[in-house]
């Protein structure tokens, strides 16, 4: 699965030795090393996916990742320090959608980029061309897109799994490990990932993210979906 790739990283060592690597797996990669370059870069000319770093001269990555969130809808994969689990929730949340923590295998970097890459562009959910319904929210699998009171509503390839996984399940309760596995294909990995895309999905999907009525919350257990009641 050949990409374009942007890699946003000021140390020019990490930088090289995570290009040789995607470049064994067949991408284009081109390396920039601060915040404000990537981001003019990004909106002129839109790579496959963005592998950036959070600690960046000029432009933070956080940075970054809102202000391209908002014009483009590229795929991140952000690096974060070991142990910064703020930093990490906190590139969840402005956008990011995948993460990976300083010091890090190139490998794992690698295939966390053609997992990202295969749902960005709808090739990892076993989805078919069904249209998912539950009220005014319809999810239209085939086309991945959703629509909420016949307006478009704008998912990441994450968020988008991960809302069709739950409608799929109805009322079926899911921990976030579970979701992580089935969902992202970690057999392992930070439960605050679910936690931080649930919210977002919520933020966009729910009447009152407050109270949600659609993703609600299992106590104990992690998340269900709740179907609309019929008219």
């Amino acid at each position: 699965m050949s990409a374009r790739i942007l890699v946003v990283e000021d140390d020019p060592t990490v930088a090289e030795v995570v290009a040789r690597y995607l470049e064994r797996d067949g991408h284009r990669v081109e390396c920039v090393g601060d915040g404000a370059e990537a981001l003019r870069r990004a909106l002129a000319d839109p790579p496959d996916l963005l592998v950036l770093d959070l600690m960046l001269p000029k432009l933070d990555g956080l940075t970054v990742c809102r202000k391209l969130r908002e014009r483009r809808p590229v795929p991140v994969i952000m690096l974060t320090a070991l142990g910064e689990e703020i930093d990490r929730v906190a590139g969840l949340e402005t956008g990011a959608d995948d993460y990976v923590t300083k010091p890090f295998s190139p490998r794992e970097l690698a295939l966390r980029v053609q997992s990202v890459l295969r749902r960005a562009r709808g090739a990892s959910m076993p989805t078919g061309t069904g249209v998912l319904r539950d009220g005014d929210l319809v999810v239209d699998v085939g086309a991945h897109e959703v629509r909420l009171d016949g307006e478009q509503v704008t998912l990441t390839a994450r968020e988008f799994d991960l809302l069709a996984h739950l409608m799929r399940n109805p009322r079926q309760a899911f921990s976030r490990s579970t979701l992580l596995d089935q969902v992202w294909g970690w057999s392992f990995g930070d439960s605050s990932t679910v936690t931080v895309h649930v919210r977002r999905l919520r933020e966009k999907i729910e009447p009152d993210p407050t109270a949600p009525s659609r993703i609600v919350t299992v106590w104990g257990v992690g998340y269900r979906y709740e179907p609309a009641e019929p008219a």
